[in-house]
């Protein structure tokens, strides 16, 4: 049965978020630890040259994502990569923009749909398209489709699932997460459910949406949201469910989550919250024809999407040393795990979150290409100061070609405290987080780039605001100016 999740009232608590936050207040300095400065010096080592696979042993990168084409990129500013650097995926394509997966990669075929080689790293800020030509022009080694399946710390060499074994010097592990999937009794398996989390994954997903009628989406999380979004674009009969009473639960609160679901359901998506799965059923032909609810109702589907969330990919690398309580890799501030030599970024890093003083493992593309950068800059130069992440999280929907009206909100801070909501999501609204007089976190719809720049100015300094003053805001953009004159006061 698809378990019923509670209810989070606040990040400072326990969470996952589809590009989320999992964090924890640590009662033992143990897990913060700062390891001994040596621990970032290059380790040395004398092999024979015809014992490994790769030619590049210096550095390794194991993981195919953001983290590792952000890292890739830092080590070719460094001068560090032409002949050093090894990246070994499991996947089949160049590091590439994740987050495109379940918002632009799913647009239909005449709506202008994002592929590869568009979104390769790093355009999803700015920066050059590191195509697979472009590794090979910084001479940066690339294995694909091979995930590791074995670590040697004593000897520093990885095996691969081909039995190639490789040579590292200073490891970085930036392998992300993994879809959390239905079991197989249940039907997680059958042919017409889906997960995404590749592009292999999406063009599957892709394959379905272009036969379908009838889409049931499982989880009201940003993948609900996202793919119920996409589903719309390609006409079809989309139904949400999901045990919780409202979308995206462990962030918005009840009356932001009521807009959003009633702009849904104006696109013709049906929800059915609170809701629990028994298991889905197959046809005659063996493909998914139904969602049988806990209640015994069943709803109809011809393609079932389970976005339930995510688990850290740490096998097989258990070894190094994990965080029990926010799952993941457990590293210090500088990214660097209990074993000398090896760093974890990204979705599967447990580090520090400074500014709050808790332990947390973050979900999201920002913290995979910060992290990243911030590891590799530690590791090649004399940078010694801790990482220092604001949480931030946003979706972007709605965004095809002629759609009547596009969704983008970002969130910065954390939803802890009490709550003022202002605006009439016309099509801008407004989330503040107030707590001991403190702002502690801002989410903003359709802002434009001057008021979503306000944002991280104001949940990273948590100036003592007017609350009072603050709801009787008559805009949005009033209410963001009374924000930004609370920066002033000392």
């Amino acid at each position: 049965m698809y378990p019923a999740r509670k209810a989070m009232a606040s990040l400072s608590n326990s969470l996952q978020l589809k590009h989320g936050l999992t964090s924890w207040c640590p009662g033992s300095s143990a897990l913060t630890r700062r390891l001994p400065s040596s621990s970032i010096r290059f380790r040395s080592f004398v092999v024979a040259a015809s014992s490994f696979s790769n030619d590049n042993r210096e550095f390794m990168i194991v993981g195919g994502g953001n983290a590792a084409g952000y890292a890739a990129r830092t080590f070719v500013e460094h001068g560090m990569a032409d002949g050093k650097l090894c990246i070994v995926s499991k996947e089949a394509y160049a590091p590439y923009e994740r987050p495109a997966l379940t918002k632009g990669y799913l647009f239909p075929l005449d709506k202008k749909p994002a592929r590869l080689p568009g979104f390769h790293t790093c355009v999803g800020s700015g920066g050059e398209r590191q195509t697979p030509e472009w590794y090979k022009e910084k001479g940066i080694e690339m294995i694909y489709e091979d995930p590791v399946t074995g670590i040697d710390t004593e000897k520093q060499t990885l095996t691969t699932n081909s039995g190639k074994l490789l040579k590292y010097g200073s490891l970085i592990i930036a392998t992300g997460c993994t879809a959390s999937r239905f079991p197989d009794k249940i039907g997680g398996n059958f042919p017409g459910v889906h997960y995404i989390r590749d592009v292999a994954d999406a063009d599957s997903l892709i394959s379905s949406l272009e036969k379908a009628q009838k889409v049931v989406i499982v989880g009201g999380g940003y993948i609900g949201m996202e793919v119920a979004a996409a589903a719309v674009a390609w006409k079809l009969d989309t139904s949400i469910i999901f045990p919780e009473n409202q979308l995206l639960q462990r962030l918005f609160t009840p009356s932001l989550a009521q807009r959003y679901e009633e702009l849904y359901k104006e696109y013709g998506v049906k929800f059915l919250k609170g809701a629990s799965i028994k298991n889905l059923e197959a046809g005659p032909d063996g493909r998914v024809a139904a969602v049988k609810l806990g209640d015994g109702s069943t709803v109809e589907a011809d393609m079932v999407v389970i976005g339930i969330g995510a688990k850290p990919a740490v096998s097989p690398f258990e070894v190094v040393g994990l965080n029990n309580t926010v799952g993941g890799i457990q590293v210090d501030g500088l990214f660097r795990t209990s074993v000398p030599g090896i760093f974890a970024v990204g979705d599967v890093a447990a580090f520090p979150l400074k500014m709050y003083d808790r332990v947390a493992r973050v979900e999201h593309v920002d913290h995979a290409r910060r992290s990243a950068q911030h590891c590799v800059k530690s590791l090649l130069s004399a940078q010694t100061h801790t990482y220092d992440y604001l949480p931030y999280f946003y979706s972007r929907v709605f965004e095809y070609e002629g759609s009547p009206r596009k969704v983008w909100w970002q969130f910065f801070g954390d939803n802890v405290g009490e709550t003022v909501e202002i605006g009439n999501f016309d099509p801008k609204i407004a989330t503040f987080w107030i707590d001991s007089g403190k702002l502690k976190g801002v989410l903003l719809e359709s802002g434009n780039a001057e008021e979503f720049k306000l944002l991280p100015e104001l949940a990273r300094n948590q100036p003592s605001i007017d609350k009072a003053k603050l709801e009787k805001a008559s805009s949005v953009e009033e209410a963001l100016e009374i924000a930004k004159a609370s920066l002033q006061i000392v």
